[in-house]
């Protein structure tokens, strides 16, 4: 008797590791672990990684995958071999759209970054021997200094993961710890991140050549047809404004925004149209495709207000109050490549970041600013100079945490990429 095949293909199972990187959560994957049509880029990686995550989900929740409904969480990471000199781990990001059938390659997670050294040391992906040098003989703990090629933005990125011996001997990654971050419910072990020139010398960290615009925004729905803006490329493209010129206090939490329609689409106009004035787009219809950059983001002097958690910040605390828009989404804290972008803006005086955090003074040069965003608050620091008149940031830092949730295998139909 002939048996028969059977009318659905069957599931194949992938190694993964699910990662909270910051105020993030994403799928890792080892890129020589992904089936091997899927090493490569192209339509069948997508399909996959969106089989993966849930997506396209249009009840927005991605409850058939490991997404959950939101753009903190529709994340994908595929990490291998360095390819550059002096460089231990590549790392590619992509942004899964939540209700379409689309990955946004263009820009890095900042967030996930926290994740990236961590990961990549257990995933083996370290050199062995730098391992187990970055604790002194006679200590316990210590610090393994990861050096990372982000392959979207083609930057290095440096993460300064804590290690410890264990009984045996052998040197693992520590992942608990006392480092608080606000937006994430439990305290970890710090990871220092260190964004390496992150504009490129040859580019314009201002792309308008301006420190601060005068941003045509009519038809946008805002009762003025012009405000001003601040574009910066640095960490990813973000748009700043002023929260009084788009109608906000800066101290707006999720539900402020999201639940209305009304104001999501202005804000979505006017990022269109941001992205358009900063040379990513040709046309606001461009947008459409790239929901992940530019970001829209507005800002305001401190102020003091009562965080998503409860949490009261003082505006004795706080330089400025920031927020910002992540995938049509007011974002439930802050995404590390904004927090870059912010670090840049904020330390290049005559910026609006930089006005909002000189507290009306005359603005000043500053060296770091903690802000406050719906969550909490973050410190970041940066370093910009004007090199032949043109601004530079040479380098951005800032504080996060990780933690592996879970290792195992990622279960997907067979024909779904």
């Amino acid at each position: 008797m002939t048996q028969s095949k059977p009318k659905f293909a069957p599931q194949i199972s992938v190694p993964a590791t699910y990662m909270r990187g910051g105020t993030s959560k994403g799928t890792f994957f080892k890129l020589s672990d992904l089936p091997e049509r899927c090493q490569v880029a192209g339509k069948a990686r997508d399909n996959f990684l969106l089989r993966v995550i849930g997506s396209p989900d249009p009840y927005g929740k991605q409850i058939d995958g490991l997404g959950n409904g939101s753009s903190s969480t529709s994340k994908t990471v595929i990490l291998s071999e360095a390819k550059q000199a002096d460089h231990d781990v590549n790392y590619l990001f992509g942004q899964v759209n939540i209700a379409k059938p689309m990955i946004d390659w263009a820009g890095n997670c900042g967030n996930l970054t926290a994740a990236v050294g961590a990961c990549a040391i257990n995933m083996g992906l370290v050199d062995a021997d730098k391992i187990a040098s970055s604790i002194d003989k006679d200590a316990e703990s210590g610090i393994c200094e990861v050096r990372i090629w982000q392959e979207n933005i083609s930057k290095t990125i440096i993460a300064h993961v804590p290690v410890y011996k264990d009984e045996n001997g052998k040197v693992q990654v520590q992942e608990t710890g006392d480092f608080e971050l606000d937006g994430v419910t439990f305290p970890a072990a710090e990871v220092k991140i260190e964004f390496i020139d992150p504009v490129d010398s040859s580019s314009d960290m201002f792309p308008t050549n301006n420190l601060v615009d005068d941003f045509d925004v009519s038809g946008c729905g805002l009762n003025t047809d012009s405000v001003k803006a601040t574009f910066i490329s640095a960490g990813i493209p973000t748009i700043f404004m002023k929260a009084e010129d788009l109608g906000f206090t800066g101290t707006e939490l999720q539900g402020d925004i999201n639940s209305d329609s009304e104001t999501l689409a202005k804000l979505e106009k006017i990022r269109a149209r941001g992205g358009v004035a900063m040379g990513l787009f040709k046309d606001v219809s461009e947008a459409q495709s790239s929901q992940h950059i530019p970001k829209i983001a507005w800002v305001g002097a401190a102020q003091s207000y009562t965080a998503s958690s409860g949490k009261e910040v003082n505006a004795v605390d706080i330089d400025l109050v920031v927020r910002a828009m992540s995938m049509g989404q007011l974002h439930h804290a802050m995404m590390g490549t904004a927090a870059v972008a912010i670090a840049a803006a904020a330390t290049t005086q005559g910026t609006l970041v930089n006005q909002a955090a000189s507290a009306g003074q005359s603005e000043k040069q500053l060296g770091e600013v903690r802000f406050g965003h719906p969550s909490g608050t973050l410190l970041v620091g940066g370093k910009t100079e004007q090199v032949d008149g043109r601004w530079q940031a040479k380098k951005v830092s800032m504080s996060r945490s990780a933690r592996r949730i879970m290792v195992g295998e990622v279960f997907v139909p067979n024909d779904s990429f």
